[in-house]
């Protein structure tokens, strides 16, 4: 009986900080950004090497312009077994375009800054975002994504996420990212 109990005592000592977490961890491949008018955003990335196999995301975005009703966001996602172009297939991950305030009380709140505010400046709240946006300079210094608001378990493979943010007399930006993903061990 004894024995019994210390078996389930190590189980569950094992197990234990597992139950919730993310089951994967990724690789950042590439990331590529773009602006269609970089007076009123400019925006540059690169993957930073943090340590032996720990890479970050950096990002600086110097926005100068104001967002409004009619700016809309929209993110889609591809996963590719080889990571050759050709291979990608569309996702039922996405964010589907909608108003950028409406993206900041959802998708912005529970997961970029769960995942980002650590390691950036961006605007953090708690209840509804109150407009405006700030114009100034966002940093986002070796960002390694934790894995908040995210599934918990991911197929290995390669995934790509396209995110565009554009509305009228505004300029068009974006970010890809890249990145493979593995099953995590421990």
């Amino acid at each position: 009986m004894l024995f019994k109990a210390i078996k389930i005592c190590l189980l569950l000592v094992l197990l234990q900080g597992t139950v919730g977490e993310k089951k994967w961890e990724y690789e950042p491949m590439s990331v590529d950004t773009y602006s269609t008018d970089e007076s009123q955003l400019k925006i540059e990335s690169k993957i930073d090497r943090i340590n032996r196999g720990e890479f970050g995301l950096t990002f600086t975005l110097d926005w100068k312009y104001d967002v409004d009703e009619t700016t809309m966001v929209e993110a889609t996602a591809y996963s590719s077994n080889s990571g050759a172009e050709s291979d990608y297939k569309l996702l039922p991950w996405s964010i589907p375009k909608q108003p950028y305030f409406d993206y900041l009380d959802t998708y912005y709140k529970d997961v970029l800054i769960k995942n980002l505010g650590h390691c950036s400046n961006l605007p953090q709240f708690k209840e509804k975002f109150q407009p405006p946006w700030p114009k100034k300079t966002y940093k986002l210094e070796k960002c390694i994504f934790n894995g908040d608001g995210l599934p918990e378990v991911v197929p290995p493979s390669f995934y790509k996420v396209i995110f565009k943010i554009s509305g009228p007399n505004q300029p068009e930006w974006g970010v890809t990212i890249v990145v493979k993903i593995k099953t995590k061990l421990f």
